[in-house]
C-alpha cells in the first residue's frame, strides 16, 4: 500500500474530510488556508483564502458546493468550494474550534473556546441558500461544558447535538431547546480529553477518540457505550469504515510530552481494530510526528492521515486488505 503524500500546508494539520461523493478531500491545518484535494490522486485543486489563524475544522455540504470552516481567528466562515470564494463569516468572540453541517445543509453548529473571560458555547446557525438573506444571529447558543469543546456534531435527524471536549464528558442536548438529554457515564466513559468525534456513514454510532489512550464507540441514540479500544498512547484521532467492521485510531504523544525512557514515543502509525472485536489488526506507518486527523473515503476503499509533520497520507488499500482474516 504505498502512500500518496500531499504536501501544501506549512504546519501542523489538524482536520480532514472527504465530501459525500468521495473524490474531495478537504484538509485543514494550523497554517491559514484550508485546501481541497483530488482524492483519487492527491492532485491539489486549491485553498480557501482569507482566515488569519489557525482552521480546526471543516465540514462539506453534500452537494459539494459549499464549505464552512472554523478557526482560531474568532471566525466560521462559508466557502463557494468551486471559486474558493468567501461567502460569509460568522464572528464570535473566541476561536471557533468544531464546525459541523446539519442534514440538509439549512443549519451549522459551531463551538467557541473559553477565551477571555468567556465561556465555552455551541452556537446554532442557519443557513442560507441565498447569500443576501444570510445573517449572523444564533438560533441557540448552549453553555455548560467547562473547558474546551473539541468536537460538536449532529445527531440523527437534526434533532440533538453531540458534544465533547476538555472535560471528557460527552453530551446529547435537544437541538430545539438546549436542554441537556444525556452525559455518558464517568465510570465507564472518558477519563481525559476527547480529542476527536467521527459518526459511522449511517449516523447511528459515532467514535471518539481521548487522550487517555482509549478510542470508544458509542450508540447516537441512547448513548451506549459498544466498545473500547485501547492503545499505548495519546488518540488524537479515529474514523469508522463505511464498508468494513475495521475502525483506525491515530495519535501519539508531542515531542514535549516525551522523556528519554519512552521508546514508543517514535511510533506514530495508524492502527486499524476490528470494530466488534476489538482487536488490533494492522497499522500503517509513515508520519514523523503525531498523527491529528484520519478520514475514510465514503467507498471504504482509501483512507487518508494528516500528521503533526504537515503532511497528508493518501492511502488506497491494497486487495488483501478486503480479506484479512480474523
Amino acid at each position: 500500500m504505498r502512500p500518496i503524500l500531499l504536501k501544501g500546508h506549512e504546519r501542523p494539520l489538524t482536520f480532514l474530510k472527504y465530501n459525500r461523493d468521495g473524490d474531495l478531500l478537504f484538509s485543514c491545518a494550523k497554517d491559514h488556508d484550508p485546501t481541497v484535494w483530488y482524492a483519487h490522486n492527491g492532485e491539489r485543486l486549491g485553498t480557501y483564502r482569507g482566515h488569519n489563524g489557525a482552521v480546526w475544522c471543516c465540514d462539506v455540504s453534500r452537494d459539494s458546493t459549499r464549505l464552512i470552516t472554523g478557526s482560531a481567528d474568532q471566525s466560521a466562515k462559508l466557502w463557494d468550494v468551486e471559486t474558493g470564494a468567501q461567502l460569509y463569516s460568522f464572528n464570535f468572540e473566541s476561536p471557533a474550534r468544531a464546525v459541523d453541517l446539519s442534514v440538509g445543509d439549512k443549519y451549522a453548529v459551531i463551538s467557541t473556546d473559553p477565551f477571555m473571560g468567556q465561556t465555552s458555547a455551541i452556537h446554532v446557525k442557519r443557513i442560507d441558500k441565498d447569500r443576501s438573506k444570510q445573517g449572523s444571529d444564533s438560533l441557540l447558543v448552549i453553555t455548560g461544558p467547562q473547558g474546551r469543546i473539541n468536537r460538536v456534531v449532529w445527531g440523527p435527524l437534526n434533532k440533538t447535538i453531540i458534544s465533547a471536549g476538555e472535560d471528557s464528558v460527552v453530551r446529547i442536548w435537544d437541538a430545539e431547546s438546549g436542554k441537556l438529554l444525556k452525559e455518558s457515564d464517568p465510570e465507564t466513559g472518558h477519563q481525559k480529553a476527547v480529542t476527536s468525534l467521527v459518526k459511522s456513514a449511517d449516523g447511528s454510532h459515532f467514535i471518539t477518540g481521548s487522550q487517555d489512550k482509549t478510542a470508544k464507540l458509542w450508540d447516537t441514540r441512547t448513548l451506549t457505550l459498544l466498545k473500547t479500544y485501547v492503545t499505548e498512547r495519546p488518540v488524537n484521532a479515529a474514523a469508522i469504515s463505511p464498508l468494513l467492521d475495521h475502525v483506525v485510531i491515530g495519535g501519539g504523544q508531542e515531542a514535549s510530552q516525551v522523556t528519554m525512557s519512552d521508546r514508543r514515543a517514535g511510533k506514530f502509525e495508524a492502527k486499524f481494530f476490528h470494530k466488534i472485536y476489538e482487536e488490533e489488526i494492522g497499522g500503517v506507518k509513515g508520519h514523523f510526528g503525531p498523527i491529528n486527523a484520519l478520514a475514510f473515503n465514503p467507498d471504504g476503499r482509501s483512507f487518508s492521515s494528516g500528521g503533526e509533520d504537515g503532511y497528508v497520507r493518501l492511502h488506497h488499500f491494497d486487495a488483501d486488505y478486503f480479506h484479512i482474516k480474523i
